[in-house]
Order: structure tokens, then C-alpha cells, then sequence
């Protein structure tokens, strides 16, 4: 590892320690000609998704972009963020779980709808009537039906 003081190329390991994310190993490190002091991290490198989009373009998968819909859906509702990031990490822990290195965005969408349909009704609706472009009221009603007697269901339990 280089130091980024005076580039030197030798450097010995002072502390290691997990990032928060568990992912990803922080350490400290000691340039053995200057004496600086500095952090590198190390994560492991994770093979490259391809999500094919419904009119058959191909995009790298995007964590960043599940991220931003569903915060826009949970717009001024009782969602924090760390919930939301632990749903986001759900998913993308079951994205690169499955074999397949292209993954259709109907399967991620899903995937998206039923984490939110268990934590936030209405955020699930509102993520719902993007994703699934409802022609018309009907189709809208019948989702909501649908979550209504999940909802009951719930209650009875």
C-alpha cells in the first residue's frame, strides 16, 4: 500500500477492525519511511449484476437507486432511514444471492413490494402506483383491497 504522504511503499498494519456495515475491514496503517499515519479499507469485490429492464435494456444493478424510490414513497411517513437502508440491504442481499448474473427488474420490483408491503402500507402503495403504472382506479382499488385484508388478517393473528 502506498502512502499518500510520500509515497512510499512499505507500511505495517496498526489496528483492524470491522466497518459498520460488516462488510468491509478498516485499517490503520503506519508508512514505515515518514511515519504517516492513514486508513485504507477492504471489502470484498462483488461480481457485476445486470438488471434487464422491462423494454429489454440492460443497466448495473444500482443499491442507490432502490434507495431513492423508496424514499421518495416514504415521503413524510414514520420510516426512518435506518429502516429503510436495512430493507435495501434485504434486497440486495437476495439480488446477489440468486445464480443468475442478469436479473429482470420485474424480480427486484417484487422483491421491493413485498419488503414495504410489511413494513409501511401506504409508502408500499404510493412505491406501487409507480412501479405497476395503473391504467386506471380499478386496478388501484383492487390493491388496496388486497392490503386491507392482509391488514385484517394481521389483526386476527
Amino acid at each position: 500500500m502506498r502512502c499518500p504522504k510520500c509515497g512510499g511503499s512499505k507500511s505495517s498494519v496498526i489496528d483492524s477492525r470491522q466497518a459498520e456495515d460488516g462488510n468491509t475491514i478498516r485499517r490503520r496503517r503506519e508508512c514505515e519511511d515518514c511515519q504517516h499515519r492513514f486508513t485504507t479499507y477492504e471489502r470484498v469485490e462483488e461480481r457485476t449484476l445486470v438488471v434487464v429492464k422491462k423494454d429489454g435494456t440492460r443497466e448495473q444493478f444500482s443499491r442507490d437507486k432502490i434507495f431513492n424510490g423508496i424514499i421518495r414513497s416514504a415521503q413524510k411517513r414514520p420510516v426512518s432511514s435506518d429502516e429503510i437502508e436495512a430493507l435495501v440491504n434485504r434486497i440486495e442481499q437476495k439480488v446477489r444471492s440468486s445464480s443468475e448474473n442478469e436479473i429482470s427488474s420485474d424480480f427486484i420490483g417484487n422483491l421491493v413490494m413485498d419488503e414495504l408491503a410489511e413494513l409501511d402500507e401506504i409508502t408500499y402503495v404510493r412505491f406501487a402506483s409507480v412501479y405497476r403504472s395503473f391504467k386506471d382506479v380499478g386496478e388501484l382499488e383492487s390493491l388496496l383491497q388486497q392490503i386491507t385484508k392482509g391488514v385484517k388478517k394481521k389483526r386476527e393473528e
